[in-house]
């Protein structure tokens, strides 16, 4: 039987019949990508938003006034922006410090709890700390003073030693210094370890009879950290009631090291690092109390301090070798 001759074959022959575009493929086409274009957009517009948001102290007030959930962030930023380069006109507008107190003060009454309004105190407290004016002290004091809320006041006592520091290297103090001393003290002797270590170290900054009854105390808790920073706040002080916790910080043995990839690495790691930070900062605090008193040390601190330059971790051996630097220049 004879083959029937071919047609020829046109090219649209080969192709698949040609329907109109399916709602989902222009979805997948146009709005998804659109969608992931408009968020990129968003994000970068809010990136640029906050890091605007210093050229305008009231912006940070409107924004940290508003009861969404993204308000630690502005919180954040302005505590980073204080501490900046062009942070000084910041620290000393006493309005806006004011203003963050009384959000502090609304959020705190407000009833809220959750992360987001935990966070949020914590960075107002952080940002008032960075002030370098007295009324960003008070609202700092109310939360020192309740104690229900340990997390709050811990950041509100810290941010109260970085605000004093700075009000002394501009000549101010302060206010009602006693009645903040007494807020301290009431924390001081809550069951509280981390408001215990807070009050240790600002009390150190803030000084007074008060304040050094309080430290004694708390040179004798059973916790070795609260004694530690007891013992560098009477330091600061001058005092030299502090050498004996100190010989204890600084006769710590070193912890040998973990072998590597093995379970207890990381815990050997981050012992060791304790430890070397509890040493540096006794050594620091000997140095304090030379410079405060004029005199060597005990006896057997200063052997501590030179048996310490053959530390095995060199921070360790440097700090020690500049202490006893520092204590042979004494003489005598």
């Amino acid at each position: 039987m004879a083959n029937a001759p071919q047609q020829p074959l046109h090219p649209d022959d080969s192709l698949p019949p040609v329907e109109p575009p399916s709602a989902a493929f222009l979805v997948q086409l146009f709005l998804v990508p659109g969608i992931i274009v408009a968020i990129i957009v968003s994000v970068w517009l809010a990136f640029h938003w906050l890091a605007h948001l210093g050229n305008d102290p009231q912006a940070y007030v409107r924004t940290l006034r508003r009861a969404n959930e993204g308000r630690w962030q502005a919180a954040l930023n302005l505590a980073n922006d204080l501490r900046g380069p062009g942070g000084g006109a910041l620290k000393a507008d006493a309005k806006l410090a004011t203003e963050l107190g009384s959000i502090l003060d609304d959020e705190v009454e407000s009833g809220r709890t959750g992360e987001q309004s935990q966070t949020l105190r914590l960075y107002l407290c952080r940002a008032l700390g960075e002030f370098t004016v007295p009324e960003a002290a008070p609202p700092l004091v109310r939360r020192a003073d309740d104690v229900s809320d340990g997390e709050t006041a811990r950041a509100a006592i810290e941010a109260l030693a970085v605000l004093a520091a700075s009000l002394a290297e501009a000549g101010q103090s302060l206010p009602d210094h006693d009645e903040v001393v007494a807020a301290l003290v009431a924390a001081s002797q809550a069951g509280d370890v981390r408001l215990k270590n807070a009050c240790g170290f600002t009390l150190g900054v803030l000084g007074g009879d008060a304040s050094v009854e309080a430290l004694l105390r708390l040179l004798a808790d059973g916790d070795a950290d609260v004694r530690a920073n007891a013992a560098l706040g009477l330091a600061r002080l001058g005092r030299s009631e502090a050498y004996d916790t100190l010989a204890e910080m600084l006769s710590q043995p070193d912890t040998a090291p973990a072998a590597a990839d093995s379970p207890e690495q990381a815990q050997a790691q981050s012992e060791r690092y304790k430890r070397a930070l509890v040493v540096i900062n006794a050594l620091r605090g000997v140095a304090l109390l030379v410079d405060a008193t004029g005199e060597k040390p005990p006896t057997d601190v200063t052997e501590l301090v030179a048996s310490l330059q053959k530390d095995p971790v060199g921070e360790v051996r440097s700090s020690a070798t500049a202490m006893v630097t520092k204590i042979e220049r004494l003489g005598g």
